[in-house]
């Protein structure tokens, strides 16, 4: 399966492919062992279909991405990330810049469910809006700033964010605006009933494709 990439300024939504096996949400769970072990498994397989059905366009002249071509950041307390598209340019954002790009957010605990995407965003002429906020503000999740420190404007990243650098309150950005969704996202990150069976490394894990759209010194 291929990422459609339109050049140049957005790119397409991610497809998960129908062909994986997820455990069955209605299937008994005896333990709480058990369940975790499921999680995981659940996270691993999205993780590795992503990885290897999403080959690059040969018309791009990209090779199809492997899943052990996911790095880890530098201090980004466990992001990694694999770049769909590496652009030209030297500047990176520093704290303090102005960033904007477009994203799609996914769940990695609802078997990629994409809970937010910029493209969703329309201004009055319908157009998407992207997302802008100001690097370092604390604003954001951790894993996005992260993400974005060592992109060039233009670059296509994919990042596996861990719930510690993910949400940690509802109030961190961005925000799904559509109630039910926010409602479905934060209510999973922050089950309590499955935090306290210890699924708290696997339920808050996210995957963001970002694209960096440009940058402003402040």
């Amino acid at each position: 399966m291929a990422l459609h990439v339109q050049l140049p300024t957005r790119f397409s939504p991610p497809k998960i492919p129908s062909n994986r096996i997820y455990a069955n949400s209605s299937s008994p769970l005896p333990s709480p062992t058990r369940r975790r072990a499921l999680s995981l498994f659940t996270i691993t397989t999205f993780f590795s279909g992503l990885a290897f059905s999403h080959g690059c366009s040969s018309n791009y002249g990209w090779s199809k991405p492997a899943f052990s071509e996911f790095v880890e950041l530098p201090n980004s307390g466990g992001v990694k990330a694999l770049d769909l598209r590496i652009a030209d340019g030297r500047e990176t954002p520093s704290n303090g810049d102005k960033v904007v790009i477009h994203y799609y957010g996914r769940l990695a605990a609802k078997q990629g469910w994409r809970f937010d995407s910029t493209y969703d965003h329309k201004d009055e002429n319908g157009e998407p809006t992207p997302f802008e906020f100001v690097l370092g503000s604390g604003k954001v999740i951790s894993g996005i700033e992260s993400a974005v420190r060592s992109m060039k404007v233009g670059g296509i990243r994919r990042v596996i964010i861990p719930p510690s650098e993910g949400y940690q309150n509802t109030s961190q950005q961005p925000i799904p605006p559509n109630f039910f969704d926010r409602q479905r996202l934060f209510t999973t990150i922050f089950n309590p009933t499955r935090l306290a069976n210890g699924e708290g490394s696997t339920l808050g894990t996210l995957i963001f494709d970002i694209e960096l759209v440009r940058l402003s010194h402040q």
